[in-house]
């Protein structure tokens, strides 16, 4: 069972990001699985088997991160990651950033849980601003309902040329981005230590479900750009 994070695990991460070699990391490794992956995959674990069997018609799965980076794309950084994160989604034949994905990230600056949808397809997008526009009343209860929620906060890139007007006020903030992120960051302290942590994601998860359902059927949706001949 998740019992939160040891206070440890912060030194750890300053620890790997200062030190990112193979001689440190190994000097610490233990640290590393004790304090870090451990207790975050038990983590993922649970949150996992809690949103799953409840959603189990939406066929989730988990990911969850190892502190080891691509060698082909280091780009000039160390080996290691200084964070760690798990997602909770559907599987998809592209990249992690282009699917809906519930998630956890602990990094030495903080703690972070949400939905993103960081970047998926123009055309995925297209059909999320023409369903608005068919269908704005029932988006407006999804948003309505996490508006009440004072951790969550919408962000992700918006277009530098809007792509119209939303049909309602309510919509605005959703209706020209490239991407959504509806997340909450907080310091290393406090709730992360301790089991509760596990709760709050739970509770989180269950609010953002809805959202999650609606960005995952948007590709049964027909592509508004394309010429329908009749």
């Amino acid at each position: 069972m998740f019992q939160g994070f040891d206070p440890r695990v912060v030194d750890f991460m300053w620890g790997i990001r200062f030190n990112n070699e193979r001689t440190w990391f190994e000097a610490h490794k233990e640290e590393y699985l004790t304090y870090f992956y451990r207790p975050m995959q038990e983590l993922c674990r649970q949150a996992y088997a809690a949103v799953a069997e409840e959603n189990q018609d939406l066929g989730l799965i988990s990911r969850l991160t190892r502190i080891y980076r691509d060698a082909r794309r280091l780009h000039g950084r160390g080996p290691y990651k200084d964070s760690l994160w798990f997602a909770i989604e559907q599987p998809g034949d592209g990249f992690w950033f282009s699917v809906p994905s519930l998630w956890f990230e602990l990094s030495p600056e903080g703690w972070s849980y949400g939905l993103g949808y960081f970047a998926p397809p123009a055309a995925i997008m297209a059909r999320f601003r023409a369903r608005l526009d068919r269908d704005p009343k029932g988006f407006e209860k999804i948003v309505r309902a996490l508006s009440k929620r004072e951790d969550l906060v919408l962000g992700g890139e918006e277009y530098k040329r809007p792509k119209g007007a939303a049909p309602t006020k309510l919509l605005s903030p959703w209706y020209n981005r490239k991407g959504f992120i509806l997340s909450c960051s907080r310091p290393n302290e406090g709730e992360l230590f301790t089991p509760a942590l596990y709760d709050t994601l739970v509770d989180a998860y269950r609010a953002l479900i809805p959202l999650y359902r609606y960005l995952a059927t948007l590709p049964g949706d027909p592509d508004p750009r394309e010429n329908v001949v009749i």
